[in-house]
């Protein structure tokens, strides 16, 4: 007998909805010792687990009943310090996980290490942040702040090819979690803020060849070119590639989301549609042409990308759709077949949108950085429910005298507002209707993993995972990491053992970060008993001065990565001009422009850092 999701069962004088009914029944027959141990592992093989990017995990050892009791069962100090925005992967009972520099291999039952392989930078990077590894056949592939591609062997991490796809004197580096299907490994280019022509390849997985190459910015005779009504504009277009990517197994579909155009706050001296940023592109994964897409922002000029990998999923009465979540606040509902959308909602404040760019400054919401990030939606399909987090942070935009010029970096100048919260929203993946809601004090940029038994997983920047209930979105769990949590929540079962597993320790202070910490995973289970602390030794090795890393993740966005200046003024020469003291004294005390940094979230050694660091420009 079957019944339907929505069904109410009842058992004597007790009522249960049936998923919870279900959940409970898996709980108590998985815990009961011999069937527990005999239960397969389940992996977390992809950044968004499975192909189709819907982080839909069908444990249900740990429930809404019993999670409060999820604990801490070991923890990790990774060592390199900046930004931790990435996803793990589980294999064959090894975490893999990546940080700007290392690749970690470990024990995704005790953390203990299995081996590190470290990246030493062959040039100046141009973004150090990485989000996360793939695996095919043996071996794990990543990207560089340098713009390098990596294969290494999954069973010791030794180095099998490398490859340069990007030029860091150009700003391109690479950023987003690959993914890898029937021998190939998809990748592209990130920092199209730079004023790049954002990529995507397939590369030989076996040999880091190129197999095919498509570009996200036409031009000549490629479909799409004649919306970028400047050819100027076009060959720095940017349209980057800086998250992840989904794939359509029975179609042999890649999708891929891509990024603002350049300059990202000025659409008058790009004129045209400028496709195809902002968009979800559809690409034969065998060969790289192209499919369908769709646009959802035209002439963008809020740096609102469409950041976060598409999801694939099919609505209850067999509906083909892709759900999109962009940096413009919303969540877009595709229909696979037609192409066309078919809803559009707001998972987050929304203000003066549409409205012009003023001298005097407007105030918009989302601002450059609020709405959907690098992580974006996940399906439950038994539930039939999409869900979404979002960070709620407005900003003032103006425009810049003197950037009239195509060549210019920005186009424009912005500045984040006081206050940003954050949202998870539960969304009808037919309609877009809204579920329900759940409002963060802080931004909510981690992954957001349903599970079968009835919880959503996530993470907030003020250093707690997050359980959710999955039809009513109350808060059933808040436990303290220790550090903002800005990457992958993960979930696995091991010799019958369901576990958790999160990243803490995001420093992007100023971006996506209110509390303390280094990156560090930590890996959770039901009644875990006495945890241990791990701290991997030995990672300095190619990695920048700790003032450098606190610069580029607090400062690069204003003062560009080398001091040159971008939406804020130049560093050059500041060394010559002021001496350690005076720097020190402007970083505590900065003028109205500048956001407050000191005492939080930089400290007095933090600043001194920085100082030190800066005094070379």
């Amino acid at each position: 007998m079957t019944f339907p999701t929505d069904t109410v069962i009842r058992l004597g004088k007790f009522s249960m909805h049936r998923p919870l009914l279900i959940a409970a029944l898996i709980s108590l027959y998985t815990a009961g010792g011999a069937a527990a141990a005999t239960a397969p592992d389940v992996q977390w093989p992809r950044y968004n687990n499975d192909y189709a990017g819907q982080r839909f995990s069908p444990l249900s050892e740990v429930t809404p009943i019993n999670v409060s009791k999820l604990a801490k069962s070991c923890s990790i100090r990774l060592g390199d310090d900046g930004p931790f925005e990435t996803g793990p992967i589980v294999i064959d009972r090894t975490m893999f996980i990546t940080t700007t520099h290392t690749t970690v291999a470990l024990d995704a039952t005790d953390c203990a290490v299995r081996w590190r392989s470290v990246y030493v930078p062959e040039e100046k990077e141009a973004w150090a942040v990485n989000r996360g590894a793939a695996y095919l056949d043996g071996r794990i592939f990543r990207g560089t702040g340098d713009g390098r591609f990596l294969a290494l062997d999954a069973k010791t991490g030794a180095q099998l090819w490398k490859v340069k796809l990007g030029d860091p004197t150009k700003g391109e580096a690479i950023s987003a979690a690959p993914i890898a299907w029937n021998g190939l490994v998809f990748i592209g280019m990130a920092v199209g803020d730079m004023g790049n022509r954002g990529r995507v390849l397939a590369l030989d997985a076996a040999t880091g060849k190129t197999v095919w190459q498509f570009d996200t910015i036409p031009m000549g005779d490629e479909f799409g070119a004649e919306t970028w009504k400047s050819r100027e504009a076009a060959l720095i277009g940017g349209g980057a590639t800086w998250s992840s990517y989904s794939l359509d197994e029975a179609t042999g579909e890649l999708l891929f989301p891509v990024g603002n155009p350049a300059p990202m706050l000025n659409n008058l001296i790009r004129p045209g549609d400028n496709l195809f940023t902002d968009s979800v592109v559809a690409v034969d994964a065998k060969t790289g042409k192209l499919k369908w897409w769709h646009q959802m922002i035209a002439a963008d000029y809020h740096d609102w990308d469409m950041g976060a990998a598409p999801i694939i999923y099919k609505t209850k009465d067999g509906v083909d759709m892709v759900a999109g979540g962009s940096k413009d606040g919303n969540l877009y509902g595709i229909d696979h077949a037609t192409h066309k959308q078919v809803f559009k909602t707001a998972v987050t404040t929304l203000k003066n949108v549409d409205a012009p760019i003023t001298p005097e400054g407007v105030s918009v919401c989302p601002g450059v950085m609020g709405g959907v990030e690098w992580n974006g939606p996940a399906f439950d399909p038994g539930r039939n429910r999409l869900f979404v987090g979002a960070v709620d942070w407005c900003a003032i935009f103006k425009p810049r005298q003197g950037e009239n010029d195509v060549m210019a970096s920005t186009g424009g100048h912005f500045e984040q507002e006081a206050s940003a919260t954050g949202w998870v929203t539960a969304v009808d993946p037919k309609t877009g209707a809204v579920k329900w809601r759940y409002h963060s004090p802080t931004p909510m940029v981690a992954g957001v993993t349903p599970t079968a038994s009835g919880l959503v997983l996530t993470g907030d920047v003020g250093g707690n995972l997050i359980a959710l209930d999955s039809e009513t979105g109350k808060s059933l769990l808040q436990l303290p990491l220790g550090g903002s949590v800005a990457g992958g929540v993960v979930t696995y079962r091991i010799a019958g053992k369901q576990y958790v597993a999160a990243t803490a320790g995001n420093v992007s202070k100023i971006t996506f970060a209110s509390a303390t910490g280094t990156p560090t995973i930590v890996i959770l289970a039901l009644n875990a008993g006495p945890s241990h602390d791990l701290k991997v030794a030995g990672l300095d090795q190619g990695i920048a001065h700790e003032g450098a890393a606190i610069y580029k993740v607090n400062c690069t966005t204003c003062h560009g990565a080398n001091g040159q200046g971008a939406n804020g003024p130049k560093l050059t020469g500041i060394g010559r001009r002021l001496n350690e003291a005076a720097i020190a004294e402007q970083i505590k005390f900065p003028r109205k422009v500048m956001p407050k940094l000191y005492p939080s979230p930089l400290s007095a050694e933090d600043v001194a850092a920085v100082t030190a660091f800066i005094r070379g420009f």
